[in-house]
């Protein structure tokens, strides 16, 4: 209960700080709707207010009493909002399981949305790369996993092109023989990378395993340790062969792209333009 304990002060103070910006700006402007991609504070009476979350139920990683008592805190700030989106399927198949699709709802209109990516839909192909790897996340563990990697990647043949995830650096690329190294990569690059790419590494966010599965790429996720969201979502997809996954703690290249090559994946074609639907009709309900 610790690790709930002492984020809830900076939840609070975030929230309500959400809620008097949103409170000066209704002052001077008029609105018809209020979309808030999981901002607990962005709502206000007589304002059709949407909440966008896939994590209807939380994984904390402290046991299943802890896990539904969050639930329940969840659902009383969700349910201050006219409606809830979300980004997932709803039943089966579903990109992030129990998180999206628990047994209990709040009381309050839900609506499935399907999955969301920036992600375009790969068309032209580049140049082949045999091994893609995108880092992500807190440090230390970002770099305890770069690491890792970047010793073992040496002795890997083929193209890899390894992306750091460190937006703030130069964006200088570096050249080690096989090896491309950029510190950062924008959409639109980061799009072409997957769309070359034979296999992809990365955490388990999310956002990254919807853009994977919205371009049915082959990957090895390996979630951030101590991230319990990250780890189930990683043995949900294993689960659904959508994905491979591995724990950093046992994580060796060699053994790890010897063991994908006989991995039966599932590729099935994930729609993810539902949204666009949803927003139309939302449209229309305001006109």
């Amino acid at each position: 209960m610790v690790r709930i304990i002492l984020q809830t002060p900076k939840i609070l103070i975030r929230v309500n700080n959400e809620k008097t910006w949103l409170n000066i700006f209704l002052k001077s402007q008029r609105l018809d709707l209020i979309i808030s991609d999981n901002r607990f504070g962005l709502y206000a009476p007589g304002v059709r207010s949407v909440f966008i979350t896939h994590q209807l139920y939380i994984k904390t990683g402290l046991g299943k009493l802890t896990d539904r008592f969050v639930q329940w805190l969840n659902y009383r700030r969700i349910q201050r909002f006219s409606t809830c989106w979300v980004p997932d399927y709803k039943g089966s198949p579903t990109l992030a399981g129990i998180l999206s699709n628990p047994g209990k709802l709040p009381a309050m209109p839900i609506q499935y949305i399907g999955g969301l990516s920036r992600l375009n839909v790969c068309s032209e192909v580049g140049k082949p790369i045999n091994l893609l790897i995108i880092l992500s996340g807190p440090e230390p563990q970002r770099s305890i996993f770069e690491n890792l990697l970047r010793s073992a990647v040496k002795q890997q043949p083929g193209k890899t092109v390894l992306v750091r995830g460190l937006p703030g650096e130069s964006n200088a690329v570096q050249v080690e023989n096989e090896l491309i190294i950029y510190n950062h990569a924008p959409a639109v690059l980061l799009n072409q990378l997957i769309c070359s790419s034979e296999l992809v590494i990365s955490r388990s966010g999310y956002t990254t395993v919807m853009d994977l599965l919205k371009l049915g790429k082959k990957s090895i996720l390996v979630p951030t340790p101590g991230q319990a969201e990250q780890e189930y979502l990683a043995a949900h997809l294993h689960t659904q062969q959508l994905a491979y996954t591995v724990p950093q703690a046992h994580f060796s290249l060699q053994k790890v792209l010897a063991e994908v090559k006989t991995f039966p994946y599932q590729q099935p074609a994930f729609y993810m333009e539902e949204y666009k639907k949803v927003i139309r009709s939302m449209i229309a309900q305001l006109k």
